[in-house]
């Protein structure tokens, strides 16, 4: 979607690998049925389908669903707050911005690449949902997992950025269970 030629990033040379798989998986991004899939699946982790979700488990749950909708929120907004900061101090460059060969495939949120926001949301979310309910474990570790894949078929993140929000995300997931629990 940029026009603009992309500027080396320094940090290139140490992060081959990484630069190798980003430009492998944008390029299978840039078939049509494959990039309209993982630009739903990004999409749809912007947020619609975790507040749909947050929604869904209070109106179905009752009181113990809106607790679980209210301890994914404040894990949340913990983690917006947490990546965003990190954009901030990092700033490194999107993949489509520093490294020839890749395109992005949709306009991204934001300006920097490190953390991936979609992913570090959905790993924290998800490891939230499940620990309120299991059964919920065959929709989100698909979805997440793709949203995940998503960042870095689009062009937008580097599978750097999308491993370490996994990390992130865990912590921040398992640091919310932790406190809730001593609550």
């Amino acid at each position: 979607m940029s026009s603009a030629s992309p500027t080396p990033d320094p940090a290139l040379p140490r992060f081959a690998f990484d630069r190798h798989v980003c430009v492998a998986a944008n390029r299978w991004g840039g078939r049509r049925a494959v990039g309209w899939f993982f630009g739903a699946i990004s999409r749809l982790g912007d947020g619609v389908f975790w507040y749909a979700l947050m929604l869904a488990l209070a109106i179905a749950d009752g009181w113990r669903g809106l607790q679980a909708a209210a301890h994914m929120a404040a894990t949340g907004l913990v983690a917006l707050a947490l990546y965003r900061l990190l954009k901030r101090w990092t700033r490194r460059p999107r993949p489509f911005r520093a490294c020839p060969g890749v395109i992005a495939h949709v306009p991204p949120l934001d300006e920097f690449s490190f953390p991936s926001g979609h992913t570090l949301q959905a790993v924290g979310f998800t490891i939230v949902a499940l620990a309120w309910y299991p059964a919920l474990t065959v929709l989100l570790v698909p979805f997440t997992a793709l949203i995940a894949a998503s960042r870095v078929i689009l062009g937008l993140h580097y599978p750097s950025d999308v491993l370490a929000a996994i990390g992130i995300g865990g912590v921040l997931g398992g640091v919310s269970l932790w406190l809730v629990a001593c609550l």
